[in-house]
């Protein structure tokens, strides 16, 4: 069937420039660990409280005496959240970093160097003529909650110019219809068999960055990696196999790794690297499916969102042979500004700008996935989100073998049976299987609709179909 033929036979219309626009408007009418450990610590109460050294201003002529004060870093939060110093005060923080994660306290450009686990400073802030708000400036942090406000009394100015908001800046946007430049490759979603040897020792390394990436045509981000890639790099072995993954922080964060493939305990492998530190995470496979990785380190919902994540593939025994293997990781970005991280209060509010495959934004609609009428293709699926859902669905074909989490919930048979859809929550993932039956365009989705328009849109193309404006692939 022509490419002419298919689209007009699903109502499409599908111009020179091939956009994501064109097929969502035709086929689909659209309108265009835990946030790990943000404890409020161990004790004392959960709200922040005021500290107090006076409310009168001073007389003229009359010293102002600095107001000294304890402050305790947690993860993530700052004690007391408010203080309050006459007008011309200076205030002499004593800060001390109780969280498992570094923090420091910053008003601008100026506060203490950056505290790890247990170590304490002593900095002088001011003095104050109007009421300012100091911070953690470690990317999230402030937007989690690490501020404390510096109220001037005798003054009616709130707090102003220094907290999360005014660190944030506005945030990128997203052209739908922008195409990707020349130089664009896409992530190759092609899955390469497992070791047939049993026992295999998978021997790797993961380099932990903060590297600026292209999410979107012409919109980067600074997005938190294992190897400057998002998703991670992809594992695979089978049941038995021995993983030893090596991990090295060469970043300017903390970060950590979580194998959802493995039964280690989490204050071991999982622990938190500083930058400059390795660890080596070995564990053996001991359950079949398609399992999460990612950064486990507080906030974890702002690393998973910043694109510390990836798959591991532990094959069921027996797994049949197929033609084509793909994977396809769905994921949501919160952007912040322009090269910088994604937005954390965003994250926190579940407010995504894009929901996408292998992370990049409409990326199979700009580079179609090439098989032939009749090959037999499993595509495994993993959710990562940090939280929304997903519902995989292919436009034009029907699964008839779904494995979901360890279980195969549907194989051929003579009952004929055929599934439409594989449901998964965020760090659930499976694998199905399909052929098409003729030359065409099909469409890959989340069959959440509301997504697709934010990115979750690729296509198979099945034989020499020759897209509109372009040449055959």
């Amino acid at each position: 069937m022509c490419a002419a033929g298919l689209t007009e036979g699903l109502g499409w219309r599908m111009d020179n420039s091939y956009k994501a626009a064109a097929v969502l408007g035709g086929i689909l009418g659209f309108s265009a660990l835990v946030i790990a450990v943000i404890a409020l610590g161990a004790s004392g109460s959960s709200s922040p409280g005021t500290a107090s050294a006076g409310t009168a201003a001073p007389a003229a002529n009359v010293a102002v005496v600095p107001v000294a004060m304890d402050i305790e870093l947690g993860d993530l939060f700052i004690r007391p959240g408010k203080i309050e110093v006459p007008t011309g005060g200076s205030l002499i923080a004593n800060v001390t970093n109780n969280g498992q994660i570094p923090h420091d306290l910053v008003l601008g450009s100026d506060g203490t160097p950056q505290l790890g686990p247990g170590e304490s400073a002593t900095h002088t802030f001011g003095p104050f003529e109007s009421s300012v708000q100091l911070i953690c400036s470690i990317p999230g942090h402030a937007a989690a909650g690490m501020t404390l406000d510096v109220v001037v009394t005798g003054t009616s100015a709130g707090a102003g110019g220094h907290g999360a908001a005014a660190i944030q800046g506005d945030a990128a946007t997203i052209d739908p219809n922008a195409t990707p430049g020349p130089d664009w490759t896409s992530r190759d979603p092609f899955v390469p068999a497992a070791d047939d040897a049993a026992g295999t020792v998978h021997q790797v390394t993961f380099s932990m960055t903060e590297t600026v990436i292209e999410v979107a045509p012409g919109v980067t981000q600074e997005l938190w990696t294992f190897d400057d890639v998002v998703p991670g790099p992809v594992l695979r072995g089978q049941v038995g196999d021995i993983f030893e993954v090596t991990i090295v922080n060469d970043g300017k964060l903390g970060h950590s790794i979580d194998f959802h493939a493995s039964k280690v305990a989490w204050n071991d492998e999982m622990r938190t690297l500083q930058p400059g530190e390795s660890l080596v995470y070995r564990f053996e496979a001991k359950h079949a499916g398609i399992f999460m990785y990612h950064c486990g380190t507080a906030p974890a919902l702002h690393h998973i969102g910043n694109g510390m994540y990836g798959a591991i593939i532990i094959d069921p025994p027996n797994l049949a042979p197929v033609d084509h293997e793909f994977i396809f990781v769905q994921s949501e970005f919160y952007l912040g500004p322009e090269g910088a991280p994604g937005d954390l209060t965003k994250m926190q509010n579940d407010a995504w700008d894009a929901v996408v495959f292998n992370g990049y934004f409409n990326q199979y609609l700009h580079a179609p996935i090439r098989i032939e009428t009749d090959d037999r293709v499993r595509a495994w699926v993993l959710n990562v989100g940090p939280s929304e859902n997903s519902s995989f669905h292919i436009v034009g074909t029907i699964f008839d073998t779904v494995f979901k989490e360890g279980a195969l919930l549907l194989q051929p048979d003579e009952t004929q049976g055929g599934a439409q859809a594989l449901d998964l929550q965020p760090a659930q993932g499976g694998y199905v299987e399909f052929s098409m039956d003729e030359d065409g365009l099909y469409p890959i989705v989340t069959h959440k609709f509301s997504n697709v328009g934010k990115g979750a849109l690729g296509l198979f193309q099945a034989g020499d179909v020759i897209p509109a404006g372009g040449a055959a692939h």
